[in-house]
């Protein structure tokens, strides 16, 4: 007989962060079958199509966004201290008496909407940092992935599915129309240690650097490369549709930096969309990184700040760390510098690859 989200948070008692976290994971699920709703029904209570306003970003936000962004928002704010919406400016103060902070995608992939393809929602839990002021401010969302206490996504596809993690292992929960609730059907969801898929969005190809495009080149190769074996390519324009069919069958995602102005410091947010996936890979057994650093000891200086992001098997995304520090070693030889050059900051590898 499968779980319901109440009785795997009930019988998971000794996991400390998840019970710490259990009154807003359960307020995130039920605004997550509402955005579902939301979302199912959109064509029919004319809710498709660009709102007519822009995020702090610049991108142009759908009818969606703003919808879901006022759902999760209205769920879950009398259990956080603060929050931070990828769609809104700056945090929100709300309950303070909670030592919670939350930090979340209402909707990702939301260009897909119009379209019908799988789109998704992203949160990251934080623990509210000690400030004897009682204030709060942007600064106390500015903690690396290592600091999070649970994270997750909502997929809403073919089912609503809730994937979550508190750092030991991911589980995934797929709502039950008929009862209403988030039943555990994916328990334990562990990645392939071999990829046979990548997902990156090749069109961009030409802008790249040159560890990713000899990366994606041998793999392009197949079995008559130096792989030696073949491989398929994916690409959804979701992150979440990307990472859920990483954890269910393997591969590695990939949004590099590349040499436009927009995207050198890469396009994906680091609190909203980067870390909280990192948690939910590494759990799972793979890896996620910048390129040349782990995703998740990235420390955070802008609330809204990007980072380039390579996840999946670990494995791959080894070897194409490893190819980034070749890179940059060619170039420090090249440029005769004699002091190396760390391999945590990702600036100075964007620079090296493209100045």
């Amino acid at each position: 007989m499968k779980l319901s989200l109440n009785e795997f948070i009930w019988q998971q008692r000794s996991d400390e962060r998840l019970q710490r976290v259990a009154p807003l994971l359960l307020a995130l699920a039920q605004s997550c079958r509402l955005i579902a709703q939301a979302v199912r029904d959109a064509a029919l209570n004319n809710a498709t199509g660009a709102a007519g306003s822009s995020n702090i970003q610049g991108e142009a936000q759908q009818k969606l966004d703003v919808i879901s962004n006022e759902l999760m928002m209205a769920e879950t704010r009398e259990l956080v201290r603060a929050l931070a919406s990828e769609e809104m400016d700056d945090i929100v103060p709300c309950n303070p008496d909670s030592e919670l902070l939350l930090v979340f995608d209402p909707l990702d992939g939301s260009s897909n909407l119009d379209v019908n393809i799988s789109v998704g929602s992203i949160f990251s839990i934080l623990a509210t940092p000690k400030n004897p002021a009682g204030d709060i401010s942007a600064e106390a969302f500015l903690q690396n992935g290592r600091s999070q206490l649970c994270a997750g996504y909502a997929l809403y596809g073919p089912a609503t599915m809730l994937v979550i993690t508190t750092g030991n292992e991911v589980n995934g929960f797929t709502f039950d129309e008929h009862s209403g609730l988030f039943m555990l059907t994916h328990p334990k969801l562990r990645i392939a240690a071999e990829a046979k898929e990548f997902a990156i969005n090749t069109s961009n190809a030409r802008h790249w650097p040159a560890p990713i495009q000899r990366y994606i080149a041998e793999c392009q190769a197949g079995s008559s490369g130096v792989r030696g074996r073949d491989f398929n390519m994916r690409w959804v324009a979701s992150m979440v549709a990307e990472v859920h069919r990483i954890l269910l069958r393997g591969g590695v995602f990939l949004y590099p930096q590349d040499a436009r102005t927009n995207a050198k410091n890469g396009k994906l947010r680091l609190l909203y969309e980067a870390s909280p996936m990192a948690m939910l890979v590494e759990a799972a057994g793979g890896a996620a990184s910048t390129g040349c650093e782990r995703l998740l000891d990235v420390q955070p200086e802008r609330l809204h700040q990007r980072v380039p992001v390579i996840l999946g098997a670990k494995s791959e995304v080894e070897l194409i760390a490893g190819y980034c520090r070749e890179d940059i070693d060619s170039n420090s030889l090249q440029s005769n510098t004699q002091q190396s050059i760390p391999l945590s900051r990702h600036q100075t590898l964007f620079e090296t690859l493209f100045n």
